[in-house]
Formats: C-alpha cells, sequence, structure tokens
C-alpha cells in the first residue's frame, strides 16, 4: 500500500500568541510580515522557533490593512502592490538570510488570497512577486484557481493547500467568514473533513455536495478557536490512520 503524507501549515506571527504551542504540531508555516499584522521582532521569534523544531518557513503577505485584520479589498494600482507584497516578503527573507535559510514558500493572506483564486490581475500580481523572490520559493495556492493556472504558467513550484477549519462552497470557493457556518470548530468533524480531503480527494460542500479536491498541504488558521487543542486531535488521528505529517 502506497504511503500516504500531508504537509500541515498554520498562520502565525498574527498577535495570537500561540505560537510557542502551535508550531511543534507543525510541518511548515506562513509568518505575518507587516501587511496585516507582525514586525520584525515577531517575524525573527517565529523563525527562531521554526528553525528550532525543523518547521519549513513561509512568507504570509497581505493588503496593507492592519485595521481590518488583511481581510478588506483593496484597489491598488499594479505596482504599488507588487512593491508593497515584495517589500513585506524581503524583510523576512532579509532575516532568514541572517541565518543561513532560505524562503521556503509564499503563502498570501486574507482578501489577497481569496481575490487571486478568481482574479487573474492580483493572481499575476502575487506570482510575479514570487518569481523576484530570492531563493525560488514556493507558492501556496488553492487547487482549481486562477492563481493556480498563472503560477504554472509562469513556471513556478505550486503547493496545493486546502484548509481544515474552513467550510467550502460548491465552486470551491470558501464559506465568508461572515457566515455563522463558515468555520469548523468541532475537532471530529475537523477530522472527517480533513480525512475526506487527503484519502477520498473529495471535500463536501455545504450543500453536500462532494465536490474533487487535490491538496498537499492543509491549514488550520491560528486564529481559530481552540486552534491549538484541535491541531493536537487532528495531527494525532492522521498519524494513527498511518497517514505521514512532513
Amino acid at each position: 500500500m502506497k504511503s500516504i503524507s500531508i504537509d500541515i501549515n498554520a498562520d502565525i506571527g498574527e498577535g495570537i500568541n500561540n505560537e510557542l504551542q502551535l508550531i511543534p504540531l507543525l510541518s511548515s508555516c506562513n509568518i505575518a510580515c507587516g501587511g496585516h499584522a507582525g514586525d520584525r521582532e515577531t517575524m525573527q521569534r517565529c523563525v527562531d522557533l521554526a528553525l528550532l523544531h525543523g518547521v519549513k518557513i513561509g512568507a504570509h503577505p497581505s493588503f496593507p490593512d492592519r485595521d481590518g485584520f488583511g481581510r478588506n479589498h483593496m484597489v491598488m494600482p499594479h505596482d504599488d502592490l507588487f512593491q508593497e507584497l515584495q517589500t513585506q516578503i524581503n524583510k523576512l527573507v532579509e532575516i532568514l538570510a541572517r541565518c543561513d535559510e532560505l524562503l521556503h514558500h509564499v503563502k498570501p493572506h486574507g482578501a489577497l488570497y481569496n481575490l487571486a483564486v478568481k482574479d487573474k490581475t492580483i493572481a499575476s500580481v502575487i506570482v510575479d512577486v514570487v518569481k523576484n523572490t530570492t531563493g525560488s520559493p514556493k507558492l501556496y495556492v488553492p487547487n482549481n484557481s486562477v492563481i493556480e493556472d498563472v503560477a504554472i504558467e509562469a513556471g513556478l513550484s505550486v503547493v496545493f493547500e486546502a484548509f481544515a477549519d474552513r467550510h467550502y462552497n460548491d465552486d470551491l470557493t470558501l464559506v465568508s467568514r461572515d457566515k455563522h457556518n463558515a468555520i469548523i470548530t468541532n475537532e471530529k468533524d475537523m477530522l472527517n473533513h480533513v480525512k475526506g480531503i487527503i484519502m477520498s480527494h473529495k471535500v463536501s460542500s455545504l450543500n453536500g455536495i462532494d465536490i474533487p479536491i487535490t491538496a498537499e498541504t492543509i491549514c488550520v488558521h491560528g486564529d481559530t478557536p481552540k486552534a491549538v487543542e484541535l491541531l493536537k486531535y487532528l495531527r494525532h488521528n492522521l498519524i494513527n490512520f498511518g497517514i505521514k505529517i512532513e
């Protein structure tokens, strides 16, 4: 029987201050780099913890929207958005360089991530920034998205991502956080949700439709209620099912 493995990631350095508990449960992390949260001090602290636990390090850039935690759609000219994202990512690249490490990946945050699913202009800016980032980092993207197509066409290495703590619509987009049922907070529901994604390559939408999905990394948001407890439960049970976390 072919072994199954999955990467588990989380967004960190966002002011939740649960990194000490969260990072040892991960195989990769996405560090906020000043757009919606974070500064050089929090980035350095997260880098040190990630390196200590052998966790792959990624940048988590966003619209410059600290008041809205990066979840507001901001209209920015191409060049301005490019410069903003490049500046954010390069802060983390510089910190890693002082540790003789390279950036493993980039994962956009919030509204930027969601817009890139369908908006080719936004997707193209993100891809251009990653192409111009030292170390040729991978790009974490949702399966069956516009940014997937743009990134692959540009020759980037992509990693398909799905969400352990979010419900999906029929078109494979995430249920809006404005909806009361957007977030999965029950540990057994989360486990069944993730097992379906990993083992059956399907996710059940809110309407009960099984949708094909490919995922190489699974995200649990650091600000999800009981994120640490959920991750412990998820990780323990996935390993018991013979699924490697790597």
